[in-house]
């Protein structure tokens, strides 16, 4: 979702996301998607680690599954109910208000449209427009309990 979200704002950045800095350029693989959500992946975990705390053994099924030509073997995964409320519970969160400055909208804003900022402003960056506070380091943004 994070993937999503971030190749989004580059596309209205007019950004290719196949062209990035860090990850390999691989036929298919979106490397400065890679490269730019890698800047919140770390929100991500931390949202993850709590709702994982949660989970119980009756959340999980096992399948199983051909897992290369000659072999099958089981997988485990969410259940379907837990499935659509993590989903629901990460789009929440990509929409909740964290606390940290940016130019256009000030002290708070959702991490969705810190995402869209800071892509702008690579763009900026890249086309030699003018940025002022490009790399302006940021302080820590609000725990919420998710």
């Amino acid at each position: 979702m994070l993937a999503w979200k971030v190749h989004r704002a580059l596309i209205k950045a007019h950004l290719e996301p196949y062209l990035g800095f860090l990850h390999s350029t691989q036929h298919g693989k979106p490397s400065l998607v890679c490269d730019v959500q890698e800047l919140y992946r770390h929100r991500i975990d931390d949202f993850l680690i709590q709702y994982c705390q949660e989970l119980r053994q009756k959340d999980f099924v096992v399948k199983t599954e051909l897992l290369s030509r000659m072999k099958q073997g089981q997988r485990v995964y969410l259940n379907d109910a837990r499935t659509r409320e993590l989903l629901n519970a990460l789009d929440g969160f990509l929409a909740s208000y964290v606390n940290v400055s940016t130019s256009c909208t000030g002290n708070r804003q959702t991490i969705i449209a810190l995402i869209s900022e800071d892509v702008r402003k690579l763009a900026k960056h890249l086309k030699h427009e003018q940025v002022a506070n490009l790399y302006k380091k940021r302080k820590a943004y609000s725990v919420h309990k998710y």
